[in-house]
């Protein structure tokens, strides 16, 4: 089809938007708008200037005849700055508090926008560790899940605790829950993951890690890998948490009595001062 510029900027743009990570040719883009190579070049320069502008991410270009150039999604750290204050005026409400020290987010994780923004985050910070999965526990860290792996372009692994009859063999392995300290299992599918694979696990809250850390084993049984962990809201704990190298958006600690919480940063910033956001590649 061809296209005015105008017109052309605003598809391509919609089109690198839509497949992140992929790496599309000039051939492809010629093709499709019926304008030379030059051309899409010229505009692909303004879309990755407005890219870098407004801190969206950025484009990568990769030379040779199978070469082309790839979306990636990042998120600047003032808006990610912004995003971390908001979340915490709305997490800080005391009634979210539940019994055992858990917190209502239910409501948070049900909104498009709140996900999706949380999900651009964390895939930011991993964006230069070639992640080929994401992986979460049922069923709450679902929905952060598929927006971590929309923004790298992988597809999701659900980890779940009892195995379902339409998902075929599965591999099972138990694991200690680092809070209740009891005895649990969690399995997944054998087509879930192959040997090598880079699983970046996710979920929406950690106590003492008990699940991350048994995700992580369960990875481990597949040959594969784990390319990092990230969660959303963590428990404050002068224990030391059963995982390593975690990133955490935001940390609750719950001083003195059961009725009071205060939400404050996790260890965010201290990745992002050195991934794959804006400021540390421009």
């Amino acid at each position: 089809m061809k296209l005015k510029r105008s017109s052309r900027l605003v598809d391509m743009t919609a089109y690198l938007l839509r497949h992140p990570h992929q790496v599309i040719s000039l051939s492809y883009f010629s093709e499709r708008y019926e304008s030379a190579k030059s051309s899409i070049s010229e505009d692909l320069t303004i879309i990755k200037e407005n890219f870098e502008s407004q801190e969206i991410g950025w484009l990568q270009t990769q030379a040779g005849a199978t070469g082309g150039v790839s979306y990636l999604p990042s998120m600047g750290c003032r808006e990610a700055e912004q995003l971390l204050g908001h979340l915490q005026k709305q997490m800080a409400q005391k009634e979210r508090l539940l019994p055992g020290g858990y917190l209502y987010m239910t409501d948070i994780l049900g909104k498009p926008d709140y996900v999706n923004a949380i999900g651009r985050l964390i895939a930011s910070i991993f964006i230069d560790e070639h992640v080929d999965a994401v992986m979460t526990m049922e069923t709450k860290g679902i929905p952060l899940a598929y927006a971590v792996a929309t923004q790298q372009n992988v597809p999701v692994v659900v980890v779940r605790r009892i195995s379902k009859v339409t998902e075929g063999s599965t591999v099972s392995i138990n694991y200690i829950s680092g809070s209740s300290r009891r005895i649990q299992t969690m399995v997944l599918p054998r087509r879930s993951l192959k040997a090598h694979a880079r699983v970046l696990i996710v979920d929406d809250f950690m106590k003492a890690g008990g699940t991350m850390k048994g995700m992580a084993n369960l990875v481990a049984e597949f040959g594969a890998e784990v390319a990092g962990v990230a969660v959303f809201v963590e428990t404050k704990d002068e224990h030391p948490k059963l995982v390593d190298h975690y990133v955490s958006l935001l940390k609750l600690s719950i001083p003195g009595q059961k009725e009071m919480l205060s939400i404050e940063n996790g260890n965010v910033y201290k990745w992002l001062s050195g991934a794959g956001t804006l400021e540390s590649r421009t």
